[in-house]
């Protein structure tokens, strides 16, 4: 039994994350009936993973990875053996195409191809400007703010001591 999700409403009411909702849609709507190649997914450490495919028959030559933005696509394109009589097939030959969507900062770093185990290996490598940094807190005396921001202040406390001041009523 196949549940679906309608995610409208979310979309209705949220900024900036339409990616992670079209993310959702479309693993929603995706086929399931597409198992083949049977593959994992292994977390090694806190900022690597591997994927491994398991891919009897299919030589390096048979293969191809693409890393398109975040999707990576692993195919396999096999010639049919046109010569040899069958009677039983069990290793599956036909084409595949399996695509894996990943985050922002990761990346493939290499690919291999040992006793027909595809293993991609991927890092995440995030940005200086994107990790966490401690701010620090201008005090009163204005020596952390920006040159910018001082010739604002400075101005306005120019324009201040500028404008003319009202004279006391006269008793």
């Amino acid at each position: 039994m196949r549940t679906t999700f309608d995610f409208s409403p979310l979309f209705r009411s949220s900024v900036g994350f339409d990616r992670i909702l079209n993310l959702l849609e479309n693993t929603a709507r995706a086929d399931t009936a597409e198992n083949w190649p049977p593959y994992d997914i292994v977390r090694e450490a806190e900022d690597r993973y591997a994927i491994s495919m398991a891919l009897a028959g299919f030589s390096d030559n048979d293969l191809t990875l693409t890393q398109d933005g975040n999707v990576l696509i692993v195919a396999g394109r096999k010639e049919a053996d046109d010569n040899a009589q069958y009677l039983h097939r069990g290793i599956p030959a036909r084409s595949f195409e399996r695509r894996f969507e990943l985050a922002d900062d990761v990346h493939v770093e290499g690919a291999s191809l040992t006793d027909g185990l595809l293993t991609v290996s991927l890092m995440r490598e995030i940005p200086e400007e994107k990790k966490p940094r401690r701010i620090e807190i201008a005090r009163g005396s204005g020596e952390h703010t920006k040159p910018a921001q001082q010739a604002r202040i400075s101005a306005a406390k120019s324009a201040k001591a500028a404008a003319p001041q009202p004279e006391p009523a006269a008793a």
